[in-house]
């Protein structure tokens, strides 16, 4: 019997065990953390057997093949020692690849993923397509195959993730852009992240379908560092395609396999030239799979994105507040920046990750930006940033603060905008904690306001 070790026992790392316990492998878990109690009841009830609050380096280096959690980085000590010893080290996606016998759209990028995966999902799903939901969004899909398959997975990849590829090969892959992140794990280098990137194309031939953004230069860049052998689609602002998408920002138009549709941007009930580039991706992966026009304007019209991307929560007083906690980092923010031409609050801050925030300067510099609101231990940079070009600049580490601050100094028809352009760790759980303070600030304004 085949032992495999699984180093983390988060979402993916539960999924990986009880896929790889099924299959009858001998299975080993280890978390450097503590266990939940939900997920050690899982495990146990599968008679899985699992350590935490550290690592036995000895068993598991006795093991025939190990698969961890993308939060472990490669150059980790251990991961290391694993890959010296010649034991292969993957990701649960990457297993999970071998034990499914549907088709993949892999989506990757460093804006803009998650929303493409969620609507292209979406488009299948209603138009009456076998289709399951994975990778970064939702349950494992490791743990989504022990009981179920699907005919088409639609499946959000991280760059941490494609690391660990050794086999995966999506029958379409798109990648919405590539911008300066996460560059920690990639030595500061842009060049290895790019790579990171670009391996998602590794093991497709002339046969699977590969869409990128024509005006994305790092996207470009990546192709002549590492040529796709795939058929590529390209999606443009700037010029109508043979075969891809282009849009005016006014009307989507798809050309896939010499048939071409318009839609109008209108429907869509996500807003801002970002997501019209979202939308073309996702629109012509369905399209390759066999929606027509119809069913991409019902599943178009009838989808809702995710929390915390530029998520409405609510008008109050002629206001509008924003959740696009996500946003963390600069390129995030920019293309929110960009979706309104309404004069805004803008509330940012948080974990810098080496941002370079003067390609904001642009969108700022036209008194749009009537005010920032910095939420953050260490505001500095950012002030320095901004300072002179902004003319109010406020700072607190309280979001209700930042949210009542937002409230009185917007006017009727104006908008209060969160979109960080940083980390959330300094004050926050993550993003979603970040996301959900700022809905409940503004949900308790609301009702103040009533009261």
């Amino acid at each position: 019997m085949k032992q495999i070790a699984i180093l983390g026992a988060g979402e993916s790392g539960l999924g990986a065990a009880l896929l790889a316990k099924r299959e009858g492998y001998g299975v080993w878990v280890s978390d450097s953390g503590l266990i939940s109690s939900e997920r050690k009841n899982a495990l146990q009830e599968s008679g899985i057997n699992f350590e935490e609050g550290g690592h036995n380096e000895s068993k598991v280096l006795s093991c025939d093949l190990i698969i961890k959690s993308p939060g472990i980085p490669s150059k980790a000590p251990l991961v290391k020692k694993a890959l010296n010893e010649g034991i292969p080290v993957i990701d649960e996606l990457e297993f999970a690849y071998r034990f499914s016998a549907g088709k993949v759209i892999a989506i990757t990028g460093t804006n803009g993923k998650t929303t493409t995966t969620l609507l292209t999902y979406h488009l299948l799903k209603e138009a009456g397509y076998d289709v399951g939901l994975a990778g970064n969004v939702g349950q494992s899909w490791a743990g989504q195959l022990v009981n179920q398959d699907h005919n088409w997975w639609v499946i959000e990849v991280s760059s941490f993730q494609i690391d660990g590829f050794q086999t995966f090969k999506p029958t379409i892959a798109i990648l919405t852009n590539i911008t300066p992140d996460h560059l920690d794990r990639y030595e500061y280098k842009i060049e290895n992240y790019i790579l990171s990137k670009m391996s998602l194309f590794k093991n497709m031939t002339s046969r699977e379908k590969a869409i990128m953004f024509l005006e994305d230069p790092l996207t470009q860049k990546g192709l002549e560092m590492k040529k796709s052998t795939a058929e590529i689609y390209w999606i443009s602002l700037a010029e109508k395609q043979k075969k891809g998408g282009f849009s005016d920002l006014e009307t989507l138009e798809i050309a896939v396999e010499g048939k071409t549709v318009q839609i109008p941007s209108s429907i869509l009930p996500i807003k801002g030239s970002h997501n019209i580039l979202n939308a073309l991706c996702a629109g012509i992966a369905a399209t390759m799979v066999g929606l027509g026009e119809e069913q991409l304007i019902e599943g178009y019209s009838t989808f809702k994105n995710a929390p915390h991307r530029m998520e409405l929560i609510r008008e109050i007083d002629g206001v509008r507040f924003i959740n696009d906690s996500k946003g963390t980092n600069v390129e995030a923010t920019y293309y929110a920046l960009g979706s309104y031409t309404e004069p805004m609050i803008w509330i940012a801050g948080g974990v810098d990750k080496g941002n370079d925030y003067s390609v904001l300067n642009d969108l700022v510099d036209k008194g749009k930006v009537k005010a920032l609101i910095c939420l953050g231990k260490d505001n500095e940079k950012l002030k320095d940033a901004f300072s002179g070009i902004i003319s109010e600049i406020k700072e607190t580490q309280d979001i209700r603060q930042a949210v009542t601050w937002g409230h009185d100094m917007a006017s009727y028809g104006e908008v209060v905008l969160l979109s960080p352009a940083c980390a959330s760790f300094d004050l926050f759980k993550n993003y979603e904690d970040r996301g959900a303070q700022f809905r409940s600030a503004v949900l308790e304004l609301k009702e103040k306001q009533k009261a």
